[in-house]
């Protein structure tokens, strides 16, 4: 997801864009850029790889004047990051720029239909877009709104927002959406759109929200909102009544579901903050020294972070040889240790504060063994008592159920992988990919609501099954549903059902299988019939790969190109993650609780 400001009306432009650019970038953005028109002929673009600072320092002494403008930050889906590929694109007639957040999945279709002839600039799939509109208007005759519907069309039920200037009509702003967010600020003489409401809250805290297949026409004193049919509709305007420097859930009932959402931006982040421009993982040598001389690594954790920790010890062993053991922190501060020579230490908390696992850490300092820690907060106790520190960088997260936090570690974990390898495999590339397709299945997420009230709301018990990595995220997925809705949930390695646990099985009890691993997703669903046999409500979540007829879910493809086959599958777990957060979102939404506050429970555990 990428992050979209404009603004018409009687106020400067520039400096409510690059604000604007400011507070969207926690997102982890790789290039920015903006225009501007004057309304008197004259028009400004400016657009630069890196962090939104490098795009002020390039406009910073051009006296930019005007006060009708868009922006956007990127994070490259289409065509490596560079300033040729930021937006806003324009057409190659000069007239129409545009800035777009989402995927236009046939592009290349559109492109070799309709532009065969007209010579591209950039290597996105967002060009393709404003040089559509261009064709309609100029060799069609269309006017800017049926060209611009037309365009959408085309596109189909992708996801897109859209904001397109003319520049013949420069006082105007052309707007679309479909399952991509886009609100429309009012001020007093002005008004913006905008991706995300905090983004703006230091002009406006007037709104209204665009439903999926609208258009509007901003002007700086009207705006006119139109369905899909072309007829004019009306939204009421809502205020939000935040400071804009708060951390706030902006629009989403709950901070959970804004967490979820921002997971496919926490791995841009990461990777943007841990690779180098060849891909090569950016550690200090001395922590990656630490890890490749380690006879076994031991990640010591607790809750949601001892379940990422099982898909790290995977990793480490599958895709690096290093032995490694992964410890509940509140049993190994009292067990009964006899460590190898020179055993590593790696401790993964979202708080750092986690009393069980600070009680490790000073048993290990004892020992003078090396140790490091990955957390959400740098500052934290268990970051400054380590021998080393990295962030996770998901930023703040709210709800006491952990989300991104957990995505956050396992994509830390598979770039240490890779450290430890002296980069002989590649993860940002997967991990990349992934994201994208985590943003595809958050554009359909109301699906995760139909099953959670056909499944789980009014359910007493359930189970998630699966094997290798899927019986990792079996434990998690029953964490997350049982925490947060209260539904009594487990999670097993599918072969060991039949030792014992089968006998809970009752007629109606939701049983959901984990096929992600392609090495056993028959023996899983196998595992799943037997189930079945007895009554279960059996739910199938799995890759396109693996896929059968009449599987309740499937997951995206993930665009792996050259990338080792053996991190792929690793990686693939990441894909299941999101569905699972929703179905216990949607639950818990479901039996009318608090999704974030769930009881009993708080966010960091700071007691034994």
């Amino acid at each position: 997801m990428c992050g979209i400001v404009g603004i018409t009306g009687n106020k400067v432009a520039l400096p409510v864009l690059l604000r604007g650019l400011e507070k969207l970038e926690y997102r982890g953005y790789d290039s920015a850029g903006v225009y501007v028109n004057d309304k008197d002929g004259k028009e400004y673009l400016y657009k630069e790889k890196g962090r939104v600072a490098k795009l002020e320092e390039m406009v910073a002494d051009k006296k930019i004047q005007g006060t009708t403008g868009i922006a956007h930050t990127r994070w490259a889906t289409h065509g490596v990051p560079s300033a040729r590929n930021s937006h806003p694109h324009v057409s190659a007639s000069g007239r129409f720029y545009l800035v777009h957040n989402g995927v236009i999945e046939n592009f290349r279709e559109l492109r070799q239909t309709y532009l065969a002839d007209v010579p591209f600039k950039s290597e996105t799939d967002t060009e393709v877009a404003v040089q559509l509109i261009a064709f309609f208007v100029e060799n069609k005759k269309l006017d800017i709104v049926s060209a611009f519907r037309k365009v959408l069309n085309l596109i189909g039920d992708g996801s897109y927002g859209f904001v397109l200037v003319d520049n013949q009509q420069p006082d105007t702003l052309y707007v679309a959406r479909n399952k991509s967010p886009l609100l429309l600020g009012l001020g007093d003489d002005f008004n913006v759109v905008t991706s995300d409401a905090a983004a703006m809250l230091e002009y406006t805290h007037d709104f209204m929200a665009l439903d999926d297949g609208e258009m509007a026409i901003v002007k700086g004193d009207e705006i006119t909102i139109l369905n899909e049919q072309g007829n004019v509709v009306n939204h009421e305007a809502f205020r939000l009544d935040i400071d804009a420097s708060e951390t706030d859930k902006g629009l989403y009932p709950f901070y959970m579901l804004k967490e979820v959402e921002e997971q496919p931006n926490v791995i841009r982040t990461i990777l943007e903050h841990y690779m180098d421009a060849q891909q090569h993982v950016a550690l200090d040598n001395e922590i990656k020294d630490a890890l490749q001389k380690a006879q076994r690594i031991y990640i010591v954790a607790a809750g949601t972070s001892y379940h990422a920790s099982l898909i790290g010890k995977r990793m480490f062993e599958g895709l690096v040889n290093k032995p490694t053991q992964v410890e509940i922190s509140s049993e190994f501060a009292y067990d009964n240790f006899i460590p190898e020579d020179n055993p590593f230490f790696v401790f993964l908390s979202q708080s750092g504060e986690t009393a069980d696992s600070r009680e490790v850490l000073q048993m290990v300092k004892e020992r003078g063994f090396k140790s490091l820690t990955l957390t959400n907060v740098p500052n934290s106790t268990l970051a400054r008592e380590a021998t080393y520190a990295l962030p996770l960088l998901a930023g703040p997260e709210i709800a006491v159920a952990s989300t991104k936090a957990y995505t956050a570690q396992i994509s830390v974990l598979a770039i240490l992988a890779q450290a430890m390898a002296n980069d002989s495999f590649n993860v940002a590339h997967p991990l990349a990919s992934i994201a994208i397709a985590m943003e595809a299945i958050l554009q359909n997420k109301e699906k995760y609501q139909e099953l959670a009230e056909e499944y789980l709301v009014n359910a007493k018990h359930a189970f998630y099954i699966g094997r290798i990595n899927d019986a990792e995220l079996a434990l998690e997925a029953a964490l997350k549903l049982k925490e947060i809705s209260y539904v009594h949930t487990e999670g097993f390695a599918a072969g060991e059902l039949k030792h014992g646990t089968l006998a809970l099985i009752e007629e109606k009890t939701p049983v959901i299988a984990l096929l992600t691993q392609s090495a056993t997703a028959d023996l899983t669903r196998s595992n799943l019939a037997e189930t079945a046999a007895r009554g279960a409500h059996t739910m199938i979540i799995t890759t396109k790969e693996n896929a059968k007829e009449g599987d309740q879910v499937i997951l995206p493809s993930v665009d792996a190109q050259d990338d080792d086959p053996q991190v792929v599958q690793q990686l693939a777990i990441l894909l299941a993650t999101v569905p699972v957060q929703l179905l216990s979102y949607y639950t818990s939404l479901g039996r009318g609780l608090d999704v974030d506050r769930p009881r009993n429970l708080a966010k960091s555990v700071t007691v034994q």
